[in-house]
């Protein structure tokens, strides 16, 4: 029998849990399910939050690379439940992953979370797109809201996914929300400040 997660637990792994006491855990773990292979619910909510996220290749000889991928809220955008893709803007021009994915689809992508502690590992494979004017148009965000140029679209096919527990995830948050809610502080502090002179005033 062969389980979803079976992507990353070879059987080197399997031989490694067991001698070091996890594979029983993970062995009711495939036996209930596995990893899920299609987006759900959960997945769809954790992507439409993210700002940035990893992605790793690597080439015939299985040197591996990892490229950062930053844009508004919601810019890695699924298109069916096995498909993720996004507009890969013009960068350091290395194209370093593109002639990855060309020798090599196979791929994988690391969403965290910082503020919630969370952390999503999807497995699958990717291509480049090059000629597809109206995906890449629903790719990009909406005029106005970020700045960036257009230089191809990756497109994702998912495998399997898993959601990693939150140990040692230092808890960040993102520079607009916190000056969101400093804001909201300033204002409490300023209506505060005037009720009590008022209240000495009177």
């Amino acid at each position: 029998m062969s389980y979803s997660s079976d992507i990353a637990f070879t059987e080197t792994v399997k031989a490694i849990q067991s001698r070091k006491g996890s594979r029983r855990a993970y062995a009711q773990m495939e036996g209930n399910g596995a990893w899920a292979t299609e987006v759900n619910d959960k997945l769809s909510a954790f992507i439409a939050r993210q700002r940035s996220f990893f992605l790793a290749s690597s080439n015939a000889e299985g040197q591996p690379y990892i490229q950062h991928r930053g844009g508004p809220p919601g810019f890695l955008k699924i298109l069916d439940k096995k498909t993720l893709a996004f507009a890969d803007y013009k960068g350091n021009r290395q194209f370093i992953t593109h002639g990855n994915l060309a020798e090599n689809a196979k791929a994988f992508i690391f969403l965290i979370d910082y503020s919630r502690k969370a952390r999503a590992k999807i497995w699958g494979t990717a291509q480049v797109i090059e000629d597809n004017v109206k995906l890449l148009e629903q790719l990009m965000p909406a005029p106005g809201e970020y700045r960036a140029i257009p230089e191809q679209i990756i497109q994702f096919n998912i495998d399997a996914f898993d959601f990693n527990c939150p140990q040692h995830i230092p808890q960040r948050f993102e520079a607009e929300d916190v000056e969101r809610v400093l804001k909201e502080k300033d204002r409490e502090i300023m209506m505060l400040k005037e009720r009590i002179k008022k209240l000495e005033s009177g």
